[in-house]
C-alpha cells in the first residue's frame, strides 16, 4: 500500500490511457485542499497555490523527522467549473470556480499535523485562506483520459467528452471537471507535459 491504495489503484487513478476514454471508481480520499473562483492567472489562484505547497512541505518533514515516515509528495489536482458549463466548456476563465488540492491520505496526516503545518507557514505568508483544510473527497464513478500536452490545448479533448462520449453512453456529470497535474510546467517542456482528465459521471435517469 502507498498512500492508502493498493499499486492496482494507484495506476488505474493516475495512469489513463492518452487514446481512450477509460471509466474507474475513485475511493473517498482525504486531502490539502483550498476554494477560490475567477482567472487562474490571477493574484488570487497564485495566493492559493503558494499556501497549498507551503502547508504540505512542512508535513513532509514532520512526516521523516517525527514519525520516520518518508513522505512522497503526490501531484497538485484541481477541480474547475462554472455556474453556467457553457462558461466552462468556452474557456471563459474569469467566471471559473476551483478548488486547488493535495491528496493528504496516509491517517498519520492528522487535523493536528495539518493546523501544525500550516503555523508555520504563517510568519512567511500571513494570514491562510479560510477555505484552506483537511478534508475528503468523494468522486466516485468517473471517466478519465491522459492529456499529452499543455493544458491549453484540452478544449478538443473536453468537447469530444462532453458532446460525443458521455450522451453515446448515456452519461451525464456527477460534479466538478478534475485535472491532475503529473508534471511541474516549469521543468517539463509542453509537448511532454502529462495531465490526467477526469470527470464524475452518472447514468442518466
Amino acid at each position: 500500500m502507498e498512500n492508502g491504495l493498493t499499486r492496482q489503484q494507484l495506476d488505474e487513478l493516475y495512469l489513463p490511457p492518452s487514446d481512450q476514454f477509460v471509466v474507474v471508481e475513485v475511493p473517498k480520499m482525504k486531502f490539502l485542499m483550498v476554494d477560490g473562483e475567477g482567472n487562474p492567472e490571477g493574484e488570487g489562484f497564485a495566493r492559493a497555490l503558494q499556501w497549498l505547497f507551503a502547508a504540505v512541505h512542512p508535513i513532509r518533514r514532520l512526516a521523516k523527522d517525527r514519525m520516520g515516515r518518508h513522505f512522497v509528495e503526490p501531484p497538485l489536482e484541481g477541480l474547475w467549473w462554472a455556474d453556467d458549463v457553457a462558461d466552462f466548456l468556452a474557456g471563459n476563465k474569469d467566471r471559473f470556480k476551483w478548488r486547488l488540492m493535495i491528496p493528504a491520505t496516509p491517517e498519520w496526516v492528522t487535523p493536528e499535523v495539518f493546523a501544525h503545518a500550516v503555523t508555520l507557514a504563517g510568519p512567511r505568508l500571513g494570514t491562510p485562506p479560510a477555505s484552506l483544510r483537511l478534508d475528503h473527497y468523494d468522486e466516485g464513478h468517473s471517466v478519465q483520459i491522459m492529456h499529452l500536452g499543455p493544458p491549453a490545448d484540452q478544449r478538443g479533448t473536453m468537447t469530444r467528452l462532453h458532446q460525443t462520449y458521455l450522451p453515446t453512453h448515456h452519461l451525464v456529470c456527477n460534479g466538478p471537471h478534475h485535472e491532475i497535474y503529473l508534471t511541474d510546467p516549469r521543468r517539463v517542456a509542453p509537448e511532454k507535459q502529462r495531465t490526467v482528465l477526469r470527470q464524475p459521471v452518472r447514468r442518466c435517469s
